[in-house]
C-alpha cells in the first residue's frame, strides 16, 4: 500500500528541511511526500528542489497563491493528486521519528481515522537545533530526557511506545483534539466527504470540521498516541483575527447532519 505523506508549509524553509530529513530516514519507504506549499516564496521552492534531488522517495511541490492563510485549499490540492491509497498529514514544523511511517501503517484499519499527537518543543531548543542543522528525528527516549530536564521539550510521556490494544478504540466518536499536524486517513473517504471545507481561512478549526464530518459519514477515530507522535518545533501564534468566525462554521456543521464540504475537493476535480 502507497501512503502519501501531505505536509503542510508557508515560508519556513529551515523548519521544513528539519522535517523533510526526518521523513528521508524513515523505515518504511513505501510512502510519496506531497508539500501543501501555502504560498511560500522561491527559497521554499529551491529547497524542496534540492531534496527531492537527493532522496528515493517520489516528491512532489504543490504550491497556490499567497491570498492569507488556506492551509484546506493547500490540502485539497495535494489530496487531488495524491496516488497513495493512505494519506497522513503533518505540518511542516513537525519533526517526525523513524518509525513514523511503519506505525500509522500498522494502524491503518478501513473505517477508521487515526488521530496522533505531538510533543512541544521549546523556543530555544527549536532556535538552536534549527541555526545548528541538528538532526534529531533519531535521538533515543534516554537523550530526550536530558532535553526535557533543561526545559528543551514539554513532556515525555508521548515518546513512549504502547502496543496496538482496544483502548485504541475508547473515543470512536471524539473529534475534539484531532489535529491535521498528525492525521491520517483513507484517501477513498476523504473523497466521500469532499476534503477540507476551504471556506475556513485563517488559522482554526479546519480540522475540527473534517473530523466531525468523517465520524458523521460512519469514519471512526482511533488512537494514534504513543505510536506516532511528532516533534512540533516552536512557532510564534498563527493570527487568529479568522477564528470567531471559523468558530461559527464549525458550531453550524455541529448543529447540523452535513458530511460533505461545502467548498472543497470537487473544486479540483
Amino acid at each position: 500500500m502507497l501512503c502519501s505523506l501531505v505536509v503542510t508549509t508557508y515560508n519556513r524553509p529551515d523548519a521544513l528541511l528539519a522535517v523533510l530529513h526526518g521523513l528521508s530516514n524513515q523505515t518504511d519507504r513505501g510512502f510519496e511526500i506531497l508539500i501543501a506549499d501555502d504560498g511560500s516564496t522561491e527559497d521554499t521552492a529551491e529547497l524542496i528542489a534540492r531534496f527531492a534531488g537527493s532522496v528515493d522517495i517520489p516528491v512532489r511541490h504543490l504550491w497556490q497563491e499567497d491570498c492569507g492563510f488556506r492551509a484546506g485549499a493547500a490540502r485539497n490540492r495535494a489530496i487531488s493528486v495524491a496516488r497513495g491509497e493512505y494519506l497522513i498529514f503533518i505540518d511542516g514544523d513537525c519533526v517526525v521519528r523513524p518509525g513514523f511511517v511503519a506505525a500509522h501503517r500498522r494502524l491503518a484499519e478501513r473505517g477508521w481515522f487515526v488521530a496522533g499527537n505531538r510533543a512541544l518543543l521549546s523556543q530555544s531548543f527549536t532556535t538552536r537545533v534549527l541555526a545548528r542543522g541538528t538532526l534529531f528525528h533519531a535521538w533515543s527516549f534516554a537523550h530526550w530526557g536530558g532535553v526535557r530536564c533543561v526545559g528543551g521539550v514539554n513532556r515525555l510521556l508521548p515518546l513512549l511506545s504502547l502496543g496496538d490494544g482496544a483502548w485504541r478504540k475508547a473515543y470512536p466518536a471524539r473529534w475534539q483534539g484531532a489535529r491535521t499536524c498528525n492525521l491520517a486517513v483513507w484517501c477513498d473517504d476523504l473523497f466521500v466527504i469532499n476534503g477540507f471545507d476551504e471556506r475556513y481561512t485563517g488559522w482554526g478549526h479546519e480540522d475540527a470540521d473534517l473530523a466531525v464530518r468523517l465520524i458523521r459519514s460512519g469514519i471512526q477515530r482511533k488512537d494514534g498516541r504513543f505510536a506516532t507522535t511528532v516533534m512540533h518545533l516552536w512557532h510564534t501564534e498563527n493570527d487568529r483575527s479568522h477564528l470567531p468566525d471559523n468558530q461559527r462554521r464549525l458550531t453550524e456543521i455541529l448543529s447540523s447532519t452535513a458530511t460533505r464540504a461545502i467548498q472543497g475537493l470537487d473544486h479540483y476535480l
